[in-house]
């Protein structure tokens, strides 16, 4: 049998040479074939197979798939090697010594996450810049609980990796000088997303993280946990494509800085502030980005009415509206019923800890006949009324999760008819559901997909994100 030189021979009018259409699935069936043909019989097929049609059949696999696919003999170790792009490594010091060997085999690593465990002393700057001098085309960059490396790791990286358009770093404790090598040398960056930061600390004496030229370039910033966010200040404003700025549980007054980056030329659509300190006049200036189209308000406590009022009366192409109240009751029917009015774009709606009347409800599922995803936990107010009117006005609702609302079996009955697009509905937490309701509904409408947890006992309150993410499921 002559060998099979390339892809092409492999490929025969969209049929493998063992039989069947030039599929995922058959590939992966016709390799087994091989494989089994091998161990029965003296000669080794699998070794037609083609080193780049190899390599596509290990990219559908799992990872764990991959590693035991690489322990079959010395050319698939290579070619597994050869072709993986993605690499998680343990970045304690006692991985330094195996680098060389590491990045020998994975050669082609465009997307790198080291992560060092708390109680473990991390990798040092000349293991960093081993890494960076082996993967030159590293395109994404994660680094997580790396106290070892300095502003010096920073400057060898930025030098050797300026192909790198996502960074990530988390409880480092290089400050703004790595920071600021990084923006200067990466032109292509695009993402920055920045954890506690222990290098910043010092309000007074933080040096301010410039623009670089990654400012023209950059789309996405994320400041978390950080003791002087603020002196990102400079790096926010100056970036005029910018798209997504998200600033959670980050230190100080909020206010100001949100007022100069609404005061200049800014493309901003997504926003996301959680439990900052920042009031209605930083609201106030966020409504004055002309394309927000996502806003994410959780437990901030001093903003109100006011603020939200001038967020729905300015921001009129808001698709995605969260609003977690903290159960403060400062947010409520005035500022539900600015969104009612002027949010007709809205498909997205996640209320936590906020009451709504029925008044202002039933705005909101009357004028806003887009809305695709509703979310009402911890909502007082809440009750079968208020179920049963959306139930009967929110004609396009394909998603609704309630949570700790005062909801029973009666309300949730009205979704037997309403809602005739809703294919998912998830109820925890709401004592007067049974799952009678449940199998009623489940036998009503098949394609409903009924998730109910009305005995489970309710925990501490739950993350925010979190339930964004099961929203968004």
């Amino acid at each position: 049998m002559d060998p099979i030189i390339s892809s092409q021979d492999y490929y025969t009018d969209g049929a493998t040479p063992y039989g069947g259409d030039s599929t995922a699935t058959n590939d992966l069936n016709n390799l087994d074939f091989l494989v089994a043909l091998s161990i029965c019989q003296d000669y080794d097929y699998s070794s037609e197979i083609p080193d780049e049609c190899l390599a596509l059949i290990f990219q559908l696999l799992s990872s764990g798939d991959r590693k035991r696919c690489s322990l079959v003999c010395r050319r698939w170790l290579a070619v597994e090697g050869q072709s993986r792009h993605r690499l998680a490594l343990n970045a304690a010091s006692e991985v330094s010594a195996h680098l060389p060997n590491i990045f020998t085999r994975f050669e082609s690593i465009t997307k790198l996450t080291i992560r060092c465990d708390r109680k473990s002393v991390s990798i040092n700057d000349d293991a960093l810049t081993l890494i960076s001098l082996r993967c030159r085309n590293l395109t994404r960059f994660k680094i997580r609980g790396c106290s070892e490396i300095s502003e010096q790791g920073m400057h060898n990286l930025a030098n050797n990796c300026e192909s790198l358009r996502k960074f990530s770093c988390g409880s480092c404790s290089f400050g703004a000088e790595g920071m600021n090598a990084l923006l200067n040398n990466c032109s292509s960056l695009e993402e920055l997303s920045v954890k506690r930061l222990r290098g910043i600390k010092d309000s007074f004496a933080a040096e301010p993280i410039g623009l670089g030229t990654a400012a023209s370039s950059l789309k996405s910033i994320v400041l978390e946990e950080l003791y002087n966010g603020q002196c990102f200040g400079p790096l926010i404003i100056g970036s005029k494509n910018l798209k997504t700025l998200k600033i959670l549980r980050c230190f100080g007054d909020w206010d100001r800085l949100l007022e100069t980056i609404s005061g200049s030329k800014n493309c901003l659509m997504e926003i996301h502030l959680e439990r900052l300190q920042v009031s209605d006049l930083g609201l106030m200036a966020v409504s004055k980005c002309p394309d927000l189209e996502i806003f994410h308000l959780v437990k901030t406590p001093d903003c109100s009415n006011t603020g939200i009022c001038a967020i729905a009366e300015n921001c009129m192409l808001l698709r995605k509206l969260h609003i977690d109240g903290w159960r403060t009751n400062r947010i409520g029917d005035e500022g539900l019923t600015a969104i009612a009015k002027n949010s007709v774009n809205l498909v997205e709606f996640v209320l936590i800890g906020v009451n709504p009347s029925s008044t202002s409800l039933m705005a909101i599922a009357s004028n806003c006949q887009k809305l695709e995803r509703l979310a009402l936990c911890r909502c007082e107010t809440i009750g079968d009324p208020e179920i049963s009117c959306i139930a009967a006005k929110c004609m396009a609702l394909k998603k609704l999760w309630i949570k700790g609302c005062r909801v029973t079996d009666s309300g949730l009955e009205a979704f037997v008819f309403g809602c005739p697009n809703l294919v998912n509905l998830k109820v925890k937490k709401c004592r007067g559901v049974t799952s009678k309701v449940a199998d009623r509904l489940r036998s009503k409408r098949v394609s409903l997909v009924v998730n109910l947890d009305a005995d489970e006992i309710e925990p501490e309150v739950m993350d925010v994100s979190v339930e964004e993410n099961r929203m968004n499921t």
